[in-house]
C-alpha cells in the first residue's frame, strides 16, 4: 500500500510540475521575445513580473464566455478540452529519473507509469490532439474557423509521418518501444545523438510542426484566416488551446531529451555514484535526483529554443510546409533507416 500511495504522489507531482513548466512558459515566452526586441518584457505584476501567469488566467477567467447561436455548443466545448486533456496525457510515460531506493522498500520509479510500447502511447495520444482541434473548427460554424482547423489536420498528419519515420531508426538500434530502457541504454555519454544526428534533426522539425509553432503556425494566420481555428473562442476555452500549445512544447522537448540526449543519464554519474558516499543507497539515490535535474536542464534549454526560433525565424508559405514534409524530410526519414540498418548489419559482421 505505501508503494501505491509514493507512486500516486509522483503521478500528482509530474501532473503539478507539468501545469506549472506551461504556466512560466508564458512569461518565459515573454521574456525571450523582449529580450530579442530590445525590451523589457512584464515588469509590473509581482517582482520581476513573476505573477503574470497569474494575471493572464485570472483576466481569462472573467472575460465573457461567447459561444456563437448556431454552432454546436457540446462539440464547442468539446474542442479545446480534448486538446487540453491529451496535451496532460502525453507526459505520463516519460522517465524524468532512474529509481529512488530504501530499505525495505521495492525500487520507486521517477515516472508515472512504465509500459513497454511508450512510445506508441505519445504517437496515439499525439495523434488523438487533431481531433481537438478539428471539432473546434468544425462546431464554430465558421469558414475561417474550419479552414484552420483542416490546415492544422493536415499539418499535424503530415508532419507525424516524418517524425515516426524518424524514430524507427532509434527503435532498430534499442529494440524497445519503452522510454525507460531508452533512457538506460544511454548510460553516461552514450547518448543516441551521436548516432542518430539526421534523425534528431528530422524529429526537431517535426516537433515544431506537430506544436503548430512559428515557422509553422500556420492554423492561425491573422491575414489569410483571421484567427484560425479558435477565431470564435474568447474567454479560459481559449486559455484552454493556447496552454495545451505550451504543455505540447514541454512533452515534446522532455521526449527529445529523453530520446536522443541521454534523458537522466549524464557524463561522469558512475564516477560519482563510486566516490560521493561509503552509503550505495545514499549515493545512488543522490545520482538519481542529478540526473532528473540535468533532465529538467535539457527540456528546458529545448523550450528556450522553441521560443528562440518563433521570435528569429519568419514563416513557411503553405506550400512550402508541405513540400519540406512530403518531399524533403519523409525521403531523408526513410535515407536514415536504409543508412541506420546497413550500418547495424555492418556492426554485426565486425564484431562491433
Amino acid at each position: 500500500m505505501p508503494i501505491l500511495a509514493i507512486q500516486a504522489l509522483i503521478i500528482v507531482t509530474i501532473f503539478g510540475i507539468t501545469l506549472l513548466i506551461a504556466t512560466y512558459s508564458t512569461y518565459a515566452e515573454r521574456k525571450v521575445a523582449a529580450f530579442l526586441q530590445d525590451r523589457i518584457g512584464p515588469n509590473r505584476a509581482g517582482p520581476f513580473g513573476l505573477a503574470q501567469p497569474l494575471a493572464d488566467a485570472v483576466k481569462m477567467f472573467f472575460k465573457e464566455e461567447f459561444i456563437p447561436a448556431k454552432s454546436n455548443k457540446w462539440l464547442f466545448i468539446a474542442g479545446p478540452s480534448l486538446a487540453m486533456l491529451t496535451a496532460c496525457m502525453s507526459s505520463a510515460v516519460i522517465p524524468f529519473g532512474n529509481t529512488l531506493r530504501f530499505d525495505g522498500l521495492p525500487e520507486i520509479r521517477l515516472q508515472a507509469i512504465e509500459v513497454n510500447i511508450g512510445m506508441l502511447y505519445i504517437f496515439g495520444v499525439v495523434s488523438l490532439g487533431v481531433y481537438g482541434v478539428m471539432i473546434g473548427g468544425w462546431a464554430s460554424n465558421n469558414k475561417f474557423s474550419l479552414l484552420g482547423a483542416v490546415r492544422a489536420a493536415s499539418q499535424n498528419i503530415s508532419y507525424e509521418l516524418a517524425m515516426g519515420l524518424s524514430i524507427i531508426a532509434i527503435l532498430m538500434m534499442t529494440g524497445t518501444l519503452s522510454l525507460r530502457e531508452i533512457s538506460l541504454q544511454q548510460h553516461g555519454f552514450n547518448w543516441n545523438i551521436w548516432y542518430q544526428p539526421l534523425g534528431f534533426i528530422i524529429f526537431l522539425v517535426c516537433a515544431f510542426a506537430e506544436t503548430n509553432r512559428t515557422p509553422f503556425d500556420l492554423p492561425e494566420c491573422e491575414t489569410e484566416l483571421i484567427g484560425g481555428y479558435h477565431t470564435e473562442y474568447s474567454s479560459m476555452k481559449l486559455g484552454l488551446y493556447l496552454f495545451a500549445e505550451y504543455i505540447n512544447i514541454f512533452v515534446a522537448s522532455a521526449v527529445m531529451s529523453t530520446l536522443y540526449f541521454g534523458g537522466f543519464n549524464f557524463p561522469g554519474m558512475d564516477w560519482l555514484e563510486a566516490h560521493i558516499s561509503s552509503d550505495p543507497l545514499l549515493a545512488h539515490n543522490i545520482v538519481t535526483i542529478l540526473g532528473t535535474v540535468v533532465l529538467f536542464g535539457k527540456i528546458f534549454f529545448f523550450i528556450f529554443f522553441f521560443m528562440w526560433v518563433r521570435w528569429t525565424l519568419p514563416r513557411f508559405r503553405y506550400d512550402q510546409l508541405m513540400n519540406l514534409g512530403w518531399k524533403i524530410l519523409i525521403p531523408l526519414a526513410i535515407l536514415n533507416i536504409v543508412l541506420t540498418g546497413g550500418g547495424i548489419l555492418l556492426g554485426e559482421k565486425l564484431g562491433w
